[in-house]
C-alpha cells in the first residue's frame, strides 16, 4: 500500500486527478456518493433536445485537454463551437449590442457612450492600486476603466462566469491573471500589448485566446469517458463519513450499497465542495472548517427552452448574450446553445439556456418556480422578438452552484496551504480552488500530481 491514494468526488476534477495518477503508476480509489460520475456536469437527453444542465462548454487552455481526449478516443465526440459564437451581445436599454472585440468595433460601437470610450483610454495613466490583495473587481475596473465600463462590461461578465457580483468578488483571487496585468506591466492595455509574445510562447492558452469546446453528446461524455477508462477505481454511490489517521496514513470510512466500509491509503485528495469538505475535515481542523463554510455558493436555476426558428425575430448568429444588473431583468443572460454546438435541438428548432438566480439574486431559492419562468419567458421572449410558444421547457435548479471568490479570498486560500502542511498527505482540490471553470479543474489535477510525486518522492514511496 505504498503509494495508495483516495480521491473523494468523481467530478471532473477528481476523475482528471484520478487519471493522471493512474497513469503515473498510482494505485487509485475514488469515491463518489452520487450514482454517475461528473458532479456538476450533468447531460440530459430528452424528446431530440440535449441539456447540459451544468457546464455548457470549456475552453482548451491547456494541452492536457487534447491529450486525455486523444488518450480516451474522444476525437469523434469532440467539438470546437461554431464561429458564430466569437460574436457576444450586451443588453443595454432593451437593445442586444454586439460585445466590441477590437478597437475598430470598440470606436464605432453604440454599447459604450463617447465619454465611456474616451474614460478607457485613460487606462494608460492610472498607476498600480496599493492594496490589490483587498480589492474587488468591481473597484479594480471602476479605478481602472471607469463606471461604464464596469457595468456594462464587467457587471455582465462577472454574471456570467460566476453567476456573482464584481462588488464582492476578489480581483486577485477570481481574476489573477487580469489582477498580474497591473502588478506586472503597471496597467491593462500596456500589459495586454505587452505579453502578446509571451502567451504565444507559452503552451497553455488564455481564456481570450483558448477555443471553446464540447462533445456531440454533451459535456458529460468527458467524465463518463475518463470512468470507463478507470473502470473498478470508480465507486458510486459511496458516501465518506469519517475520515481518520492511521499509521500508514488515512482511514476513509464510507457507507455503500453493501453496508459499511473503508479503506486505507498514503495519500487522500479531496475534491469534495467546500461545504461538504468542512463537515468531513472539521475534526482535523475547527478553523478549517470555519474557512470551508465561509466560502459563498449562490443559487442558480438553469432554464433550457426551445422554440421553432420561424417564430424567432433576432438573428441567431452568436454565442448569446448577457445581462448587466443596471438592466433589471429577471435573468443573467443566455446561451443560444443550439448555435455553438449541434445535436441540441431538432431540424428547424432553436434551443436556449437561460441562467437566473446566483449572487445578483439569491432570491430564487424562495420564489414559486412557475412564476419565476413565467416572468423570464415574457422578458426573454420580448428580447428575442418570439412571436411563438415554446416546444420545449425543462429546468435544473442548483441550491448551491458556484464557488465565489470573494474579497478576503486570499485568507482562505493561505489557509488550505497551512492545512495541508500540518496534515501530510491531505490535498483540498476542486474548483473552490485555483479557478472554477472546467479548463481550471483540469489544469489544476496537474498540479495535484505533481504534489504527489514531490510527497512520495520525500517519503522515499
Amino acid at each position: 500500500m505504498n503509494n495508495k491514494i483516495v480521491i473523494l468526488g468523481a467530478g471532473i476534477s477528481g476523475l482528471t486527478t484520478a487519471y493522471l495518477l493512474n497513469k503515473d503508476g498510482y494505485d487509485v480509489t475514488v469515491l463518489e456518493k452520487k450514482n454517475e460520475v461528473g458532479g456538476s456536469i450533468e447531460t440530459v437527453f430528452d424528446k431530440g433536445y440535449l441539456f447540459d444542465r451544468g457546464p455548457n462548454s470549456g475552453l482548451e487552455t491547456t494541452p492536457l485537454i487534447e491529450q486525455i481526449v486523444n488518450d480516451l478516443k474522444l476525437s469523434d465526440q469532440f467539438v470546437y463551437a461554431n464561429r458564430k459564437g466569437n460574436k457576444r451581445y450586451i443588453l443595454r436599454n432593451d437593445v442586444l449590442h454586439p460585445l466590441p472585440m477590437n478597437p475598430k468595433s470598440f470606436l464605432k460601437s453604440r454599447l459604450f457612450s463617447s465619454r465611456g470610450k474616451f474614460r478607457l483610454f485613460a487606462e494608460l495613466f492610472i498607476g498600480r492600486s496599493k492594496d490589490g490583495y483587498y480589492q474587488s473587481i468591481g473597484e479594480f475596473v471602476k479605478r481602472r476603466l471607469g463606471q461604464e465600463f464596469l457595468d456594462y462590461a464587467i457587471n455582465p461578465f462577472v454574471a456570467g462566469v460566476y453567476a456573482g457580483n464584481p462588488e464582492d468578488l476578489s480581483v486577485k483571487s477570481a481574476f489573477p491573471k487580469l489582477y498580474a496585468l497591473e502588478e506586472k506591466y503597471g496597467g491593462l492595455i500596456k500589459g495586454t500589448i505587452k505579453s502578446i509574445k509571451e502567451r504565444k510562447n507559452r503552451p497553455e492558452k488564455s481564456k481570450q485566446d483558448a477555443k471553446m469546446f464540447s462533445f456531440n453528446d454533451g459535456m458529460q461524455v468527458f467524465p463518463l469517458a475518463i470512468s470507463e477508462f478507470l473502470g473498478e477505481k470508480v465507486h458510486l454511490n459511496s458516501e465518506v463519513n469519517s475520515v481518520e489517521t492511521v499509521q500508514s496514513g488515512y482511514k476513509i470510512n464510507y457507507s455503500n450499497s453493501g453496508g459499511l466500509s473503508s479503506v486505507d491509503c498514503n495519500y487522500l485528495i479531496s475534491t469534495i465542495p467546500a461545504y461538504t469538505a468542512s463537515t468531513l475535515f472539521g475534526r482535523f481542523d475547527s478553523f478549517l472548517a470555519e474557512h470551508l463554510n465561509k466560502i459563498y455558493y449562490p443559487p442558480v436555476l438553469v432554464l433550457f427552452i426551445a422554440y421553432d426558428i420561424k417564430d424567432i425575430g433576432q438573428p441567431l448568429d452568436g454565442f448569446g448574450f448577457l445581462i448587466p444588473a443596471k438592466e433589471k431583468k429577471s435573468f443573467l443572460g443566455a446561451i443560444w446553445s443550439s448555435v455553438l454546438f449541434p445535436n441540441r435541438a431538432g431540424e428547424g428548432q432553436a434551443s436556449f439556456t437561460l441562467f437566473i438566480g446566483g449572487a445578483r439574486d439569491p432570491g430564487v431559492l424562495t420564489y414559486d418556480k412557475d412564476l419565476l419562468i413565467k416572468r423570464v419567458r415574457n422578458e426573454f421572449e420580448t428580447l428575442m422578438r418570439i412571436v411563438g410558444e415554446p416546444i420545449y421547457l425543462t429546468y435544473k435548479f442548483w441550491p448551491k452552484a458556484i464557488p465565489q471568490y470573494n474579497l478576503g479570498y486570499i485568507e482562505h486560500e493561505n489557509y488550505f496551504d497551512k492545512f495541508e502542511k500540518d496534515n501530510p498527505g491531505i490535498l483540498l482540490s476542486g474548483n473552490y480552488r485555483e479557478g472554477i471553470s472546467v479548463g481550471d479543474c483540469i489544469k489544476n489535477s496537474e498540479k495535484i500530481l505533481n504534489k504527489i510525486k514531490k510527497l512520495s518522492n520525500k517519503e522515499g514511496v
